[in-house]
């Protein structure tokens, strides 16, 4: 496993490879930080970060880059069904617990989306309230706000 560090328009990520996929995308500080890994460089690497570039300059919609995000089945399953929202929608907690075929797992959807190890990519800021408010996001409200936003085509802002 190795890591880097990519500057971003919603601040620095940090990038996790094992030499095969990507196994992690943190913003500064996250609530739920993944292992370290010490400074690398990679194909994987390389690729995130041209994908990620891509992205905020609004001329990726969907990454091709490989995955391998660690979790539980119960996680593996919400956060396949985040990769199939796509760019520029939006789902509630509840009809991404009706996607996985679990219903009443609401609740269970919600912290496994915050769980998420794998951000922006596995874009779990497309997941909201089912009132249409934004909810917990562990980048925080602003960037998930900017994240939605660029996917609607509006200037990303900070």
């Amino acid at each position: 496993m190795i890591s880097c560090t990519h500057e971003s328009p919603v601040g620095p990520l940090t990038l996790h490879s094992n030499g095969v996929a990507l196994t992690g995308v943190e913003f500064h500080e996250p609530r739920y930080p993944l292992a370290p890994s010490p400074p690398g460089e990679d194909a994987v690497l390389a690729l995130a970060r041209r994908e990620l570039d891509a992205y905020f300059a609004g001329r990726l919609r969907a990454f091709t880059i490989a995955l391998a995000p660690r979790g539980t089945p119960f996680q593996l399953k919400v956060w396949a069904a985040l990769r199939a929202i796509p760019y520029g929608a939006t789902r509630t907690y509840g009809q991404q617990a009706l996607v996985i075929g679990q219903p009443k797992a609401v609740r269970a959807v919600g912290l496994a989306n915050g769980k998420n190890p794998i951000s922006i990519i596995v874009p779990c800021h497309r997941v909201i309230g089912a009132s249409g408010a934004l909810t917990g996001f562990g980048g925080g409200l602003d960037r998930k706000q900017a994240l939605l936003d660029l996917e609607q085509g509006k200037a990303l802002m900070l």
